[in-house]
């Protein structure tokens, strides 16, 4: 693999350091050279790491752009990576005349690249944002950066992550702590719990604020001290601020740093207070030195720092709470252990040299596959479903069925119709259409392979008819347009109206390719509607297949909860529907009952936070006993991760059972749908009831039968690894009918 990479040779800080040590070690593996367009130190320092090196000087853009593909052409290079203004330009002018695809690494918000130089923003500035949108392909640097490209409208499949990755070989400090605070005339002694922070002294990285909030933290905590690396323009302003605030001896502005290993070692918490950022090396820095870490909630950031499980995050410019979580470190050392050692092991495994290098290698490869693809011809699939809406269960449903896709092949084009196009697109990065814009999601069925109607219980006339009416309409547009149809992982019914139940027949009879199916009563509720012609396979919901979030995740979310991670916790899951209203004196009684007799304290989990905490409110109001209300269960790998830990669940929704069930927790169901019903028999659980029929003696005697199983989650673990075994045919399926449309093309 050849890779030419173009810049204009006089960058600084971060993409300095990420472009020469990514080169460095991606030139022991495929053939890269780096071109410049000036001379100067950047060049120089890569020539000394061992990167080929060569200089386009010249300011005659035509000349150097004829030069350039000259070289290009005649060195037999397969990619241009293109990094600044001066890069992109030039690759954006290069694309058509080498047919190279062309990808470019946005190191920074390239609106904000050229603050305070109006010129130069201007004409670089400019040039850079149109040029960006010819290329091929762009890198953030971060998932955080990739958002932002997305929110301005950038093609999710035509981007990708990658990290400033460090490496995370031991490095021991060449001071001890008290020998680096000597060094820097300090006498703080072992008693003292040291925060700081390496940056530059700018307004960006907003320093004013830590010294605000390390006051305030001061004042709870007069042990803490903070102590700043770093030089800039804000140094006199800062030292200023710290004496204003009575904290000057606290205080320690140590200017440039060379020695980080030394810096680090001689922290208890390091900080990050910056108003924008992509990914920082100083998290990762701080990171491998194993320091809990307090940072604005800004850019990368999230992606490393999960708020109370690998670190502590405050909104930028907040010195209250970020002052309130210095003083909570600095008074709990057990904390400050748990959280740094979370952060290490995250930060080694996710945002390691090593992982960069083999994230960029990864990138090169997929582009070249993709490169080779055919065009001109239907491609990808299209997903319709319940998606947008804000229900955990409905978003792990398309979270399963991306996954499997991308599986699948990873360089499929998928489409999704949502209720927030935005916010799927950048959770999934994947293309995403209104659920209601017609006209768009029409036309792109023109150019798609397969459309899928996602998971769920779709075909159904419960809760809408007119939802239903719109799948079907979906469905007979896709088939219409050339797709193969697929439903996929579904429930089927109850429809109770006999002319949908005509309708919805007709609809599957003739339109639809193949389903598969989540339960053997959706089989049998097919066969009584005379649905023959599609192929019909028993299958499993597609969020069986998701995973829980590691351990020490889950450890987190809980201390952040403030609940112990070893305790004992009986799960419920409810939601509003008719006739719960009057059971929920029952759910409480039965809280309280497992409190008393068990000794489970009830932890409320909601599956759909804007209907489900509502119902939960009406049956808390009714307790005795102490319980916990979890208001966001979080991504799917936490929400699963967290019914891991209940001993029993206790669930009138269904992707709560399936969740606890993966899990092997034993359950009770309360059943309001008959989907309830047939999941838990599908498994082989016998502990449900309907919701209209619900007696507190009854609630009782599941939990203390599910409690009777806490012990033997072999008995549970069977029925839902059986489920896993046949989930795979949903992929098979997708798999065969796109391969027919491929042959059919």
């Amino acid at each position: 693999m050849k890779v030419i990479h173009l810049i204009s040779g006089g960058d600084s800080g971060g993409a300095k350091t990420h472009v020469h040590s990514l080169l460095q070690n991606l030139a022991r593996t495929i053939d890269v050279t780096m071109v410049c367009f000036m001379e100067g130190p950047f060049a120089q320092e890569a020539r000394e790491l061992g990167i080929p090196t060569v200089i386009f000087p010249g300011k005659n853009l035509l000349h150097t752009y004829r030069a350039l593909r000259r070289f290009i052409v005649e060195g037999g290079y397969q990619i241009i990576h293109c990094h600044g203004a001066r890069g992109n330009m030039m690759g954006a002018l290069l694309r058509r005349s080498t047919g190279l695809p062309v990808v470019s690494t946005v190191h920074s918000d390239y609106r904000l690249d050229y603050l305070g130089r109006p010129l130069a923003r201007l004409f670089y500035g400019t040039t850079n944002t149109v040029a960006l949108r010819l290329l091929d392909y762009r890198i953030g640097v971060s998932d955080a950066m990739v958002d932002l490209l997305i929110s301005r409208g950038f093609d999710p499949d035509r981007l990708f992550a990658i990290y400033n990755g460090l490496d995370f070989s031991p490095r021991p400090a060449a001071m001890t702590r008290a020998e680096y605070l000597a060094s820097l005339g300090l006498t703080w002694g072992e008693e003292c719990v040291i925060a700081g922070i390496a940056a530059r002294l700018n307004p960006v990285k907003d320093i004013a604020t830590l010294i605000r909030g390390f006051a305030k933290a001061h004042a709870r905590s007069s042990h803490l001290r903070l102590l700043i690396a770093g030089n800039g323009e804000e140094r006199e302003r800062l030292g200023e601020l710290a004496r204003e605030l009575g904290v000057e001896q606290e205080v320690c502005f140590a200017g440039w740093v060379t020695d980080t290993d030394s810096f680090y070692n001689a922290l208890d918490i390091n900080t990050l207070t910056s108003l924008s950022e992509t990914f920082p090396y100083a998290l990762t820095e701080g990171a491998r030195a194993g320091l809990p870490t307090v940072a604005s909630r800004v850019g990368g950031v999230p992606y490393l720092i999960e708020d109370g499980v690998t670190g502590l995050l405050f909104e930028a410019g907040d010195a209250e709470t970020l002052g309130r979580h210095l003083s909570t470190l600095a008074e709990d050392a057990t904390l400050r252990s748990h959280l740094g050692e979370r952060l290490y092991q995250k930060a080694k495994d996710d945002f390691s040299l090593e992982s960069t290098l083999q994230r960029q290698l990864q990138i090169y490869e997929t582009i070249l596959r993709r490169q080779a693809r055919r065009t001109g011809k239907r491609d990808g699939v299209l997903v319709c479903g319940a998606y947008g809406r804000g229900n955990a269960g409905d978003d792990a449903i398309l979270e399963a069925i991306v996954a499997e896709l991308r599986e699948l092949d990873p360089d499929l084009p998928v489409w999704v119709l949502s209720r927030r196009p935005d916010a799927t697109r950048m959770t999934y990065r994947v293309n995403s259409i209104y659920t209601f814009a017609f006209p768009r999601f029409l036309h792109r069925m023109r150019k798609t392979q397969l459309y899928i109607n996602g998971g769920g219980s779709l075909m159904q006339d419960v809760t809408s008819h007119r939802s239903l009416w719109f799948y079907l309409f979906t469905i007979s547009a896709a088939k219409k347009l050339g797709n193969q149809v697929l439903m996929y992982g579904c429930g089927i019914g109850p429809i109770h109206s006999p002319s949908n139940r005509q309708q919805a027949a007709k609809v599957l009879q003739k339109r639809v390719d193949a389903i598969t199916l989540r339960d053997t009563h959706s089989r049998e509720e097919l066969e009584s509607m005379g649905v023959t012609r599609p192929e019909i396979v028993l299958a499993a919901d597609p969020t069986v297949i998701l995973p829980a979030a590691p351990e020490p995740v889950v450890d987190g979310l809980l201390e952040y909860e403030g609940l112990d991670p070893k305790g004992a916790y009986i799960g419920f899951t409810l939601r509003p529907w008719p006739g719960f209203r009057e059971k929920a004196a029952v759910f409480a009684a039965a809280a309280d009952y497992a409190y008393q007799k068990h000794g489970l304290m009830p932890v409320f989990l909601p599956i759909e936070r804007r209907l489900d905490l509502g119902a939960i409110r009406q049956v808390t109001e009714l307790m005795h006993a102490p319980y916990h209300v979890i208001q966001d269960t979080g991504s799917s790998a936490h929400t699963i991760g967290l019914f891991s830990r209940m001993k029993v669940v206790v669930s009138m929704r269904l992707h709560a059972l399936v969740f606890a069930a993966s899990q092997g927790v034993p359950l009770v169901g309360v059943v309001y749908d008959q989907k309830i019903s047939s999941f838990l028999s599908y498994i082989g659980q016998d502990l449900y009831t309907d919701l209209s029929q619900l007696t507190l003696e009854r609630l009782e005697a599941h939990i203390d039968a599910a409690c009777k199983r806490m012990d033997d989650r072999a008995f549970l673990s069977e029925g839902v690894e059986r489920l896993r075994q046949v989930e795979h045919r949903n992929s098979e399926t997708a798999a065969r009918l796109l391969h027919r449309s491929a042959t059919q093309m």
